[in-house]
């Protein structure tokens, strides 16, 4: 299997998770992107699991059955050695992210839903920055474009028909059409 080499590493934490459809979206989108943990604060996601709201398939990849998703009390407990603290959230005086330059190990930290990054959390944080979208968007949504936006800006992407093989649901056999001329 083609891997991307992973050279640097990101883990994620997020701040009271409400939905497990988002939490099963955030597994996913740390497979797809090699993160190598994700950490929660809060009970709501607990809460929504157990009462019926299951992850909708959205995790389709089983992300979470090799990487570690853990509760904790306390995210600044889990920064990584050697990790610098990014919080994803908007804020005043962020730095938008296509002007931002991620570092080679990094802790992202995104806030709730329905809420924001508490201000400890900020204040602790090496970098601060934000999508420049009208409105927010969904947590899932956030994680995947910052962590997608790691990756295009990463001089080490392994991009090969090899790589799109492994990668495309087993639906998928299309290909590009070459014309002869």
């Amino acid at each position: 299997m083609t891997e991307q080499k992973n050279i640097s590493t990101a883990s994620i934490g997020l701040v009271n998770p409400k939905t497990p459809v988002n939490v099963g979206g955030i597994m996913r989108a740390a497979g797809c992107y090699q993160a190598q943990s994700v950490f929660y604060t809060g009970n709501r996601y607990e809460l929504a699991a157990r009462s019926g709201e299951a992850q909708y398939d959205v995790d389709t990849k089983n992300a979470a059955k090799t990487i570690p998703l853990t509760r904790v009390e306390s995210l600044l407990e889990q920064v990584p050695e050697g990790a610098k603290i990014v919080c994803v959230d908007l804020v005043v005086g962020a730095t938008p992210l296509p002007l931002f330059e991620h570092p080679a190990d990094a802790f992202y930290i995104f806030g709730p839903e329905d809420g924001t990054i508490p201000q400890q959390i900020i204040d602790a944080a090496d970098e601060v920055v934000y999508v420049p979208t009208v409105g927010c968007m969904n947590l899932a949504a956030s994680v995947n474009v910052l962590l997608y936006d790691r990756l295009s800006k990463s001089t080490q992407i392994a991009a090969d028909d090899e790589l799109i093989r492994e990668s495309r649901d087993n639906n998928n056999r299309t290909k590009v059409k070459t014309w002869l001329k």
